[in-house]
């Protein structure tokens, strides 16, 4: 049972990072007090400079031991950076694991940190900032935004959020309560909706230190998000395309769409116990309107 686990780690996740919105704002404003600035904005710019320069010039200023609150940001930095590279290279190591290669972790991990460490080598050359900022940019920033939302409407739109509810009633024996229906459905997708707009209205040409980039640089971002952007629709076509040639568009579609008869606990017995609630569900689907369809599917 990893609900427990999962609302705990949630939540410390989030009130971490309101801590630290407000530690943040606070350096911030003390620096714009010193200096005399009428705007927090107009004291640092974001990147790596705010957490290398300017944090540590703040912490300078602590009249309280400095010395150890400067250990602690530079070891909180360390273990923040190890925690994310860790959730991120098990994901990669696990996807690997359960489609192609069935090799050991430890050997996957190694082969997965010589290439990011290889890959990462180029920013610590002397324009290696001016690289990481193009990447962060373009690879970042809108292209997460855009994948977190086509993952939200394909798990809570098109697979279902009555059926993904029954999915987890069956592994933990727990029901969903109306609150997540409701945030998976709605106001998830909703939020990330608006922050992608928002960040798409107030998006400026990428510079570097006032410098702006040149145009080879602009169509390697571009090249860059393209590999992340096109895996939806690119997968999703491809889905379509390996489906009967006799069948129509709109069958194709919903066949795409439609979950594999593979799909399910890797236990046998369990397999067709599952099987079975899937086939309960779809008949009790066809019993419904279309209209009730779509409310259930966004509210379960």
């Amino acid at each position: 049972n990893v609900y427990k686990d999962i609302v705990i780690i949630t939540t410390m996740d989030s009130c971490s990072s309101i801590i630290a919105g407000c530690i943040t704002f606070g350096i911030l404003g003390n620096l714009a007090f010193k200096t005399g600035a009428a705007d927090v904005a107009s004291v640092v710019k974001g990147g790596a400079g705010l957490a290398f320069i300017s944090y540590p010039d703040a912490i300078a200023k602590f009249e309280f031991i400095p010395q150890a609150f400067a250990v602690l940001f530079f070891l909180m930095l360390f273990v923040l950076g190890i925690g994310s590279t860790v959730g991120m290279g098990s994901c990669i190591v696990r996807v690997i694991r359960d489609r192609w290669v069935r090799a050991p972790n430890w050997a996957l991990a190694l082969s997965l940190a010589v290439l990011g460490f290889s890959v990462s080598i180029v920013y610590m050359t002397p324009g290696g900032q001016f690289v990481l900022n193009l990447v962060d940019f373009y690879g970042v920033s809108f292209t997460a935004l855009i994948l977190a939302i086509g993952e939200l409407l394909a798990v809570g739109w098109v697979y279902g959020v009555k059926r993904f509810c029954a999915d987890i009633e069956f592994m933990i024996g727990l029901k969903t309560g109306i609150y997540w229906r409701i945030c998976w459905g709605l106001i998830t997708p909703g939020l990330m909706l608006a922050v992608l707009i928002y960040t798409l209205i107030d998006l400026k040409p990428l510079t570097y230190k006032n410098v702006d980039y040149p145009h080879i640089a602009h169509v390697f971002g571009w090249c860059l998000s393209a590999i992340g952007l096109l895996q939806i629709p690119g997968w999703a076509l491809y889905s379509i395309c390996k489906q009967s040639k006799s069948a129509g568009l709109l069958n194709k579609l919903k066949a795409a769409a439609a979950s594999a008869n593979t799909w399910g606990p890797l236990e046998q017995t369990m397999h067709e116990e599952y099987a079975n609630q899937r086939r309960k569900f779809e008949l009790q689907a066809k019993q419904r309107t279309n209209l009730q369809k779509a409310y259930d599917n966004l509210f379960g």
